[in-house]
C-alpha cells in the first residue's frame, strides 16, 4: 500500500504529513470564511466591482434569514461556473470576534454588489409577465387599475427596483386572476404603498 501525503497552511507555516492517517485537524474560527453560491448572471457585476477594488460587504444570516449573525467581505471567487446549477462559488471572510460562526454551520449569505440611488421599489409579487415582458397593475384616481409596462432591475429580499412606475403610485399585489385593464378595485393596506386587487 502506498503512502499518501497532504499539506495545509497554519499561520504561514507549511506542515507536511507523510502517513496513512491524519495527525491533527485544525479549524480556524477567527477569522472564519463562508463559502456560498450565486447565479452566474451576477458574475459580470461582481467582477466589475472587484476590478474597481471595491470591498463588497457580505452578511451572514441564520437559517430563517431573520437574524444577522455576522458581517464580512468578499474574499475570492471560484475559477469556474458549475454547469449543472449555473452558479459560481464565492468565499467571504468574517472576523468572527464574537464566535457567532462555527465550522460546518449553515448560514444564508447576502452579498451586496452595488447601491442604487433614486430608484422606485415595488414588491416582487406585484410584477407580472406576459408575452411583451414585465408589467404591473397601477391604481388610477377612479379606483380602476391600468397595466403599466416596467423594466425590472435588482431584487433584494422583498423589494425590486423598477422603471416605469412613479414614486407614490399604488400597485396591485394579489388577485391577479380577477384583474384586467380598467377593472375597479377596492384598496387594502394602502398605508404601506400596496393595493390588493379585488373583484369588481
Amino acid at each position: 500500500m502506498g503512502v499518501w501525503g497532504f499539506a495545509w497552511w497554519i499561520r504561514g507555516i507549511l506542515f507536511r504529513v507523510e502517513a496513512q492517517r491524519r495527525l491533527v485537524v485544525v479549524t480556524q474560527l477567527q477569522p472564519i470564511t463562508v463559502i456560498f453560491s450565486v447565479a452566474e448572471d451576477y458574475l459580470p457585476q461582481i467582477q466589475q466591482q472587484l476590478n474597481r477594488g471595491s470591498r463588497m460587504p457580505v452578511d451572514a444570516f441564520d437559517h430563517s434569514q431573520k437574524k444577522k449573525l455576522a458581517s464580512g467581505s468578499l474574499q475570492t471567487l471560484d475559477n469556474q461556473i458549475d454547469p449543472t446549477t449555473g452558479t459560481i462559488k464565492i468565499r467571504a471572510i468574517f472576523a468572527n470576534q464574537d464566535s457567532a460562526l462555527f465550522a460546518n454551520q449553515f448560514v444564508n449569505a447576502r452579498l451586496q454588489i452595488d447601491t442604487e440611488h433614486g430608484v422606485t421599489l415595488v414588491p416582487p409579487v406585484a410584477i407580472q409577465l406576459n408575452g411583451q415582458g414585465a408589467f404591473v397593475y397601477v391604481l388610477q384616481p377612479d379606483q380602476t387599475v391600468a397595466i403599466r409596462t416596467v423594466t425590472v432591475g435588482t431584487t433584494d429580499g422583498n423589494q425590486t427596483a423598477v422603471q416605469g412606475v412613479n414614486p407614490g403610485e399604488v400597485v396591485a399585489t394579489s388577485n391577479f386572476d380577477k384583474l384586467q385593464d380598467g377593472v375597479k378595485v377596492a384598496v387594502q393596506n394602502g398605508a404601506n404603498g400596496t393595493s390588493q386587487g379585488n373583484s369588481p
